[in-house]
């Protein structure tokens, strides 16, 4: 999938690729594809005793509750790919 927009900056630069796996264990912390509704959001999950939500790195994106829990989440991103093999980067 390809990132289109700022949201995940700078560690995800709009335009660029991520390979997300449906199967992966979504953990605290980890980059996540997730359905809100009908509409997918790509952002870092957060685990707390008040609930889930998928928090940006960016700080102009507010925070968005999950409201059915990790139901929503379609799956993990497990890599970052792109133009360049430098940029290439793998996450467990």
């Amino acid at each position: 999938m390809r990132v289109t927009d700022d949201s995940m900056e700078p560690e995800f630069t709009t335009g660029c690729i991520i390979i997300v796996d449906p199967t992966g264990v979504a953990k605290n912390g980890a980059f996540v594809l997730a359905e809100i509704d009908g509409a997918y959001l790509f952002r870092r999950l957060e685990r707390t005793d008040e609930g889930d939500r998928l928090v940006a790195l960016n700080d102009g994106y507010a925070p968005v509750a999950l409201a059915a829990g990790l139901a929503s989440v379609r799956g993990v991103v497990v890599q970052r790919a792109g133009a360049r093999r430098s940029y290439h980067k793998r996450y467990d």
